[in-house]
């Protein structure tokens, strides 16, 4: 097991004796590994040199000071944690120094303890940063445009709209239906965002939760507000500040909660249940419905000036049967996906079971597929998917097709004969002789019909 780097530490005065003094402190925990300068200039050379995990240095130094000196780190990495070093006549500029980026500072003289402290807490805070820097650079990875599959027409000008929308503090509401990947469009607005994206993403799903909770969960409430109100709970706008609060199914809120939205909307501001106090929120509000608001408007459902403040930007989502030629790149990308899950190599995907695919209506959308695909992966036993390992919903409905074009009774027998064959093909493993004598016919009679359907799975016996 590769043993864990210890922290690298960079002590900055003028006066050796401080230095030394820090260094034999620090070097009884046996956890840092430290380097001194005495000036600025050296510490700065250090900084490039050796990128340290900490810098403790001293304000008052010829030459380059401590609070250039720190500036300078800042620009150089502005990940670095500083501690200030002052003596009593220099608090304020110590003080002062925080607001340029500084962790903390330290009044000399010290205690050691007070020193441990500081920078254990220093070290600790940095590393929680990375992590937190880390988990967003790989949701702006996991979330950016690129895994989002899709070439069609539809679908690119789906993608030219959240393109234009990113960096706008504009309402979007996304259209579409179950499983046609709002939110995924929602999150890649969120960490695409300039303005935003280290901020919180907060996803609610308004459709889970009855009326009563619902309020509770996006606006908090005080103690004691309800039966059940233990203490104060912070709601979802307030966790979102700053951020994007993402509205799942909007069009399923009572019109009380709808004028609760509505006013969060237009004033920036709310009350938590059973509060009185008034709360401020910075809040970009992405909504997703798979309704026809406009319908549900008309029915009086749904608020029209709601309607009108969260769809400054629609976008409509197109089901799958919208973008059929999609299916085969998305059908691609979830057998990839599943292989590296399931620690797989099929290496493709039948031509008859892509048949399938592209015949099967989709009702669930891609979230439907995705489903379909990782089933195949786990069941597969062979170099690629074949039509065995798809959901029976799939191999029924994209079988029904042949009754579905034409109607006419030649069309019928044709498409039958084609499937009949196709099935024996299949259950032989591709061998002529045994599918001949399967369905009472000859070698030569299946070489023909074979060839005439396009049916690629046949094999010399």
């Amino acid at each position: 097991m590769e043993e864990k780097k210890r922290p690298q530490i960079l002590i900055v005065d003028d006066d050796k004796n401080i230095c030394k003094m820090i260094e034999a402190s620090l070097r009884k925990e046996r956890k840092y590994d430290m380097t001194t300068a005495l000036s600025g200039e050296a510490c700065l050379k250090l900084v490039k040199e050796e990128l340290p995990d900490l810098c403790l240095i001293d304000i008052q130094m010829p030459g380059i000071d401590g609070i250039e000196t720190l500036k300078r780190i800042k620009e150089e990495d502005p990940r670095i944690p500083v501690i200030m070093m002052t003596a009593h006549g220099t608090i304020e500029r110590a003080v002062n120094s925080m607001k340029l980026g500084a962790y903390d500072f330290l009044t000399k003289p010290f205690a050691r303890d007070r020193l441990l402290v500081t920078v254990q807490n220093a070290l600790i805070n940095s590393s929680l940063q990375k992590e937190v820097n880390e988990l967003r650079s790989e949701l702006k990875n996991k979330y950016t445009f690129s895994n989002i599959v899709g070439q069609s027409g539809v679908m690119q000008d789906a993608f030219k709209a959240v393109e234009k929308v990113v960096d706008s503090n504009v309402t979007v509401l996304i259209q579409g239906e179950s499983g046609t990947g709002k939110e995924l469009i929602a999150r890649a607005i969120h960490y695409h965002s300039k303005a935003r994206a280290n901020k919180p993403f907060v996803a609610v799903n308004c459709s889970a939760l009855p009326e009563s909770l619902l309020e509770s969960e996006l606006f908090g409430h005080e103690k004691g507000s309800f039966t059940g109100a233990s203490g104060r709970r912070i709601g979802k706008f307030e966790q979102a500040d700053g951020g994007t609060i993402f509205l799942d199914e909007i069009g399923l809120m009572t019109p009380a909660t709808q004028s609760k939205i509505l006013r969060i909307l237009q004033e920036r501001e709310f009350e938590r249940v059973g509060g009185s106090e008034l709360i401020k929120v910075n809040v970009r509000v992405i909504s997703a419905t798979n309704k026809d608001l406009e319908e549900e408007m008309k029915d009086g459902g749904f608020r029209e000036d709601l309607y009108y403040r969260i769809s400054v930007f629609p976008i409509k989502l197109p089901s799958l049967r919208e973008r059929k030629d999609d299916i085969p790149l998305l059908a691609a990308h979830f057998l990839q996906k599943y292989n590296e899950q399931e620690s797989k190599e099929i290496k493709g995907i039948s031509p008859d079971s892509l048949e399938l695919l592209m015949a099967y209506s989709w009702p669930g959308n891609v979230r439907e597929l995705e489903n379909a695909m990782e089933r195949a992966v786990v069941l597969a036993n062979g170099s690629e998917i074949s039509a065995k390992d798809l959901p029976p919903a799939v191999r029924s409905l994209g079988e029904k097709r042949i009754y579905e074009s034409d109607n006419t009774l030649a069309s019928w027998i044709e498409k039958l004969e084609e499937q009949a064959l196709r099935q024996a093909l299949l259950e032989c493993e591709g061998n002529i002789s045994k599918t001949a004598k399967q369905l009472g016919i000859g070698r030569a009679t299946i070489y023909r019909k074979a060839k005439k359907y396009g049916l690629p799975m046949v094999k010399s016996s």
